[in-house]
């Protein structure tokens, strides 16, 4: 249906065409990051390897996610958020054939590496597409319900990975833990294709020179040697190797040493030291995702170790958290609700932890999804509080490498898991030790609760300025009629996508409901 003479394009700005796809995309890395879990014993058993040493599936995608989150944002703020999508997915697609006719341990290994690269440009494209969308439709921001959805599939659908990985290795093997990605991808590839609008063409620099000092290239490499290095020292605790350790120390160093002099800096080190509400974000989300994620697979390996429970009933046991936190989302992104989510995600995490410390190998199930469902209230409000607060956080060319950062601090947190579970459950496991991981748990949830009720900015103001419009709606304009003073709205038409108006889209003009 036409849309009706003087209707705005801002109805029309964030119709389901435009954000079905970022959805999808934006789903991959999560479900990726839990879904090889279950498919672990029979890939060792096909490539001829030990089960321990399958655990470099896991810790490549953590690491090549961790690396590559900011680095898909600044490629987005550099040469457009819609490229960077398309070749996101592409890379996903390369990841999923390459894993489901791998035939050792070194190919799949490659597999998750390009999973996670790949997987890992979409969301900070997303965001930033997001971002420039509402400036280009003249709005304050996105509707809550937008940032609310990306939230969802982002983050809140990682528990799915768990049962979704035991019915495919039991209905269809291992290999279809890297097939599945190839629907999704191939969806994601033709929708964004079609009804994501094209980007500005690219100016600037074009030598290599040029494009080397505009991306940052050092920092890449610092930041990527010094993450690779602190996973392997965290991978492999309880028999720490020092010698990583010491290069992580040293990587980290020299990269803040060169990204203080750099002309654009990859890893803005002023900006987590000057802006501090957005360091505290970061700190917020890691620490929530490190509890999040012990539950994940601390949990489930204590279940199926403790009460011999098999991989995928003990992930259908999680399915309930998963679902209570997606439906919290939503409603708390859509009013953009900051400060009592926030409250909540700390008091919850606290609550269920000592919750945690409680269970026993004879603990009724009922009890155990209570424990979790508390968790997934966790989980619904820190992600969409967390985020709410970043997108207001930083400036809007500054928002991909931002929210890649962001996805990165939650990966640290689920690296922190992991290697607290290898170290608590080393030689057993069983409820002595489930309890042990249970109080440390709780002194993380303490520190949360802390930094929440601590921050001023937080617990006294609103994190829309008064005079600001709710979400979703337009900006008034100032006294003179024009845009307002302060505004966030990328105006640049160097930047790719910057302004372009909804009405070039490939999209139709009108007849779409937006979310």
């Amino acid at each position: 249906m036409p849309t009706p003479p003087g209707t705005s394009h801002t109805t029309n700005a964030f119709s389901w065409r435009f954000v079905t796809p970022l959805l999808t995309g934006s789903a991959i890395n999560a479900i990726n990051s839990s879904l090889i879990a279950t498919a672990l014993v029979p890939i060792a058993a096909a490539v001829h390897v030990s089960v321990g040493r399958t655990a470099v599936l896991v810790s490549a995608l953590y690491l090549a996610s961790a690396v590559a989150q900011p680095m898909g944002g600044k490629l987005a703020e550099e040469f457009g958020p819609r490229r960077v999508f398309l070749a996101g997915v592409l890379i996903v697609l390369a990841g999923g054939t390459v894993g489901g006719v791998g035939q050792n341990l070194t190919g799949l290994v490659v597999a998750r590496v390009l999973i996670g690269v790949g997987s890992s440009a979409v969301y900070p494209s997303a965001m930033l597409l997001i971002r420039r969308r509402a400036a280009a439709a003249g709005l304050d921001a996105p509707p809550g319900g937008v940032l609310g959805s990306l939230m969802i599939a982002g983050a809140a659908t990682s528990a799915l990975g768990l049962p979704l990985g035991g019915v495919l290795v039991d209905a269809w093997g291992w290999r279809t833990t890297f097939f599945i990605n190839l629907p999704f991808a191939l969806l994601a590839l033709g929708m964004a294709f079609f009804w994501i609008p094209s980007d500005l063409p690219v100016e600037g620099p074009r030598t290599l020179r040029e494009v080397v000092t505009r991306l940052d290239v050092a920092g890449i490499v610092g930041f990527g040697g010094a993450m690779a290095a602190l996973l392997v020292f965290l991978m492999g605790l309880p028999h720490p190797d020092w010698t990583a350790l010491g290069l992580a120390v040293v990587a980290g160093a020299g990269l803040v040493w060169w990204e203080l002099r750099a002309s654009r800096p990859f890893f803005d080190v002023r900006l987590l030291g000057t802006n501090l509400a957005l360091t505290r974000t970061y700190l917020r989300f890691a620490l929530a995702g490190l509890c999040v994620y012990t539950v994940l697979y601390g949990l489930t390996q204590w279940l199926q170790a403790g009460r011999g429970m098999s991989s995928e009933k003990a992930g259908l046991l999680l399915l309930p958290m998963s679902a209570l936190s997606a439906l919290l989302v939503r409603p708390i992104s859509q009013r953009n609700l900051v400060r009592m989510p926030l409250v909540v995600a700390a008091v919850s995490c606290l609550a269920a932890s000592a919750g945690v410390l409680a269970l026993t190998a004879s603990t009724p199930i009922a009890w155990i999804v209570v424990i979790t469902l508390v968790f997934g209230i966790t989980l619904g409000t820190t992600i969409s509080a967390n985020q709410t607060a970043l997108y207001t956080q930083v400036a809007a060319h500054q928002i991909g490498t931002a929210a890649g950062l962001f996805r990165t601090f939650g990966f640290l947190g689920s690296i922190a898991s992991s290697a607290l579970i290898s170290i608590v459950f080393h030689t057993q496991v069983n409820d002595h030790r489930l309890h042990v991981i249970a109080l440390i748990m709780v002194i993380v949830s303490v520190l949360g609760l802390i930094i929440v009720v601590t921050d001023g900015k937080i617990m006294t103001q609103s994190l829309v300025r008064p005079d600001d419009p709710p979400a979703g709606h337009r900006r008034r304009p100032d006294c003179d009629g024009g845009a307002p003073t302060g505004s966030d709205r990328d105006t640049d038409p160097r930047r790719a996508g910057a302004g372009t108006p909804i009405s070039g889209s490939r999209q139709p003009p009108g007849g779409e409901e937006s979310l």
